[in-house]
């Protein structure tokens, strides 16, 4: 199994921090050579400076951009000669609700989270039906159930699964595998950096960290999960269980979900 990702290229996109930089880690490790992107220059400087240029290969990226993410392919299929696995990692989330929130904070998430995957995926395609190679889409559990205060972020993993589901009804004879995972609650910055009302990340979590699984764990169940070519994968025992109440007890689960986020009609998580 340790050899699988040997020699493979892999682009993730987001590894600067969180799930997406124990991707990298752990794919470099195993003898992958990673291409990776993020916004912010000096966390991918830092991470640079942590392995040889001949194992990764980092841009600056925006991905709500689509010639940011038409470089940061190009320049992976440059620096390695195809992509053979493209993990769609990068995203962003939001706390506020509909009626307080500015709908520039449900585009922003939405272009992140869902277009972002559309643009790396649409210009790696070419590569990956060449390798038969694999599309990864990071998701959440907001995929499977709305979550209150985060209606942007929902929409965006509903319509990021959607999607992935099309295409991998598309590429089924191409020999391209498509899947997406869900994480549910890890220790990553992706609440930290969680969008307000006014589009501002929060810079803070209500949610305690301690209990949740840590973003090396949840990388290593989502390479393993790569390895197997599974459909989807769903992390964590409150994940499993609220896709599970939210398939066959929907209206539980809204109460559920209600009595989660919501104290004396406020929302605290």
């Amino acid at each position: 199994m340790q050899n699988f990702f040997n020699n493979k290229v892999v682009a993730v996109t987001g590894g600067s921090e969180g799930i997406g930089k124990a991707l990298v880690s752990a794919l470099i490790a195993q003898g992958a050579k990673v291409a990776t992107c993020g916004r912010n220059h000096d966390k991918l400087y830092q991470l640079q400076s942590e392995f040889p240029s001949a194992f990764l290969h980092t841009t600056v990226t925006d991905v709500s951009s689509e010639n940011d993410c038409r470089r940061f392919i190009e320049s992976t299929i440059k620096a390695f000669g195809g992509i053979d696995i493209l993990i769609n990692n990068a995203g962003i989330s939001m706390r506020a609700l509909l009626k307080d929130a500015d709908m520039d904070v449900i585009r922003k998430v939405m272009d992140i989270n869902f277009y972002g995957t559309v643009y790396c995926t649409k210009y790696a395609l070419p590569s990956l039906i060449e390798r038969k190679g694999t599309i990864v889409g990071v998701s959440s559990i907001a995929g499977y159930r709305g979550l209150p205060g985060r209606s942007g972020y929902s929409a965006s993993k509903f319509a990021v699964q959607g999607w992935l589901e099309a295409i991998k009804t598309e590429l089924m004879e191409d020999g391209v595998h498509v899947m997406w995972v869900c994480p549910g609650f890890t220790t990553s910055n992706i609440r930290n950096a969680a969008l307000n009302k006014e589009g501002q990340s929060h810079g803070e979590t209500p949610m305690d960290e301690g209990k949740m699984m840590s973003a090396e764990v949840c990388a290593a169940h989502i390479l393993k999960a790569i390895r197997k070519k599974k459909r989807t994968l769903v992390l964590t025992f409150t994940g499993k269980r609220t896709v599970f109440m939210q398939k066959f007890f929907p209206k539980l689960a809204d109460k559920f979900a209600h009595k989660f986020f919501f104290k004396e009609g406020k929302l605290v998580k």
